[in-house]
């Protein structure tokens, strides 16, 4: 008998979360035999929403109509909820319910997230960094007891969907032959300021160039402004640069982004980031045999690595104290610590895939065999359809019925 699940998640945001929300669904699709999948839609932050339009986008429309109707008539009753989002949203709604969140970047988790975490079925995260952190993390309560999570964790890889064709970008035209890319956003948590900087002092007098990528915050035109202040801002200390800085601002689709990573003049990827819950962008690169240059640290390490094996560029970094600027309360605590890239370390290599490229060529050949085999939809779609199902049948049996009320 299939299960009905309802899906709660941001699977219209242009954003991590929004990806890992569609990578959830076209899971849970591949096993239509086994659920009636029914989905509503959240805000993720200030995101943009996605535009394309193709067979996927209009089944999930279908999805968020139906589930709208029965939500309103009071007519849903789902065996199990899907919560994609920070622990801090997550509720009990149905018989079973199973969180499923990406964003842990430091080396601990908040009180709230394991208060919240506790009131749930199972807790599914995106990789080991953050089992393990979730797992280590214990809260003194002021009665002096220790506090840990309980509820089953489970790590589910995620990916994005494979582009079979690239599409053009409009007036992209790398003015140098050699140029390092990075897919990020103007934040303290991507470190962007200090990959610019470090970046133009290592090469100020060389033809070698660094592509931004950024996405737009809330399709909004004031975004792009405020971005482009802020990079003209950092380069007005480098006036007499030979290198250049070029920024690629707003929402590009999966052809596009194809062949960004793969263009002829695009020669690697640096992230210097403080901590990725996976690191999407650096998981494209892999997947297009893009050289990569970035920290050895937090959730991209499930896959730039095999069994001890690195297969990218490693920046040396320290494990410091979250700066204050970046603390959100009951997500990011004070007392929280995430990474620091070394900047010498960072400029050695740069200059290192610069002078090697044919070493890191080969080596970024054998990262793409590696996530081609292990990171695949057949592999993953088993995996996490199997963690929704990892439960005794007999519990939804003797579950109370629920019912969802519209609000």
């Amino acid at each position: 008998m299939k299960k009905k699940i309802f899906v709660r998640a941001p699977v219209l945001s242009q954003s991590g979360y929004g990806e890992q929300s569609r990578f959830a669904l076209r899971a849970l699709r591949s096993r239509e035999d086994l659920f009636d999948i029914y989905v509503q839609p959240i805000n993720w932050g200030q995101t943009g929403w996605i535009w394309q339009e193709n067979e996927f986008r209009e089944w999930l429309d279908s999805r968020i109509i139906e589930t709208q109707i029965l939500l309103q008539q009071q007519q849903l009753q789902p065996d199990i909820s899907l919560q994609i989002t920070i622990p801090n949203e997550f509720q009990k709604m149905c018989p079973i319910n199973i969180g499923y969140t990406a964003g842990i970047e430091t080396d601990r988790v908040s009180p709230v997230w394991l208060e919240k975490g506790n009131a749930m079925d199972k807790i599914l995260v995106v990789s080991n960094h953050a089992k393990k952190t979730y797992e280590e993390t214990t809260a003194v309560l002021q009665d002096g007891n220790h506090y840990k999570l309980d509820t089953p964790i489970e790590v589910v890889w995620e990916n994005t969907p494979t582009a079979t064709e690239t599409e053009g970008i409009l007036g992209f035209q790398p003015r140098h032959d050699f140029n390092f890319l990075s897919v990020s956003q103007m934040g303290p948590r991507k470190n962007l300021e200090n990959t610019i900087k470090w970046f133009v002092e290592e090469f100020i007098d060389q033809d070698v160039g660094l592509i931004l990528k950024t996405s737009t915050k809330g399709n909004s035109h004031m975004d792009q402004e405020y971005t482009s202040k802020v990079l003209k801002s950092i380069l007005a200390s480098y006036p007499d640069r030979k290198c250049s800085v070029s920024l690629l601002h707003g929402d590009l689709s999966e052809g596009q982004m194809k062949a960004l990573y793969e263009h002829d003049k695009v020669k690697a990827l640096v992230n210097i980031s403080h901590g990725e819950g996976f690191g999407l962008p650096l998981f494209e690169a892999a997947r297009s045999a893009l050289p990569i240059i970035a920290v050895g640290w937090s959730g991209q390490m499930d896959f730039l690595s095999d069994n001890g094996k690195e297969m990218f560029l490693k920046v040396k970094h320290q494990i410091g104290p979250v700066s204050s600027h970046s603390i959100w309360k009951g997500v990011i605590d004070e007392g929280a610590n995430w990474a620091y890239a070394d900047q010498g370390s960072y400029k050695m290599a740069l200059r290192q895939m610069h002078k090697n490229y044919a070493d890191f060529m080969s080596q970024a050949e054998e990262l793409q065999a590696h996530v081609d085999t292990n990171f695949g939809d057949e592999v993953l779609f088993k995996g996490f359809v199997d963690s929704i199902l990892g439960f005794d049948s007999s519990i939804l049996e003797i579950q109370e019925e629920v019912v969802l009320e519209f609000e």
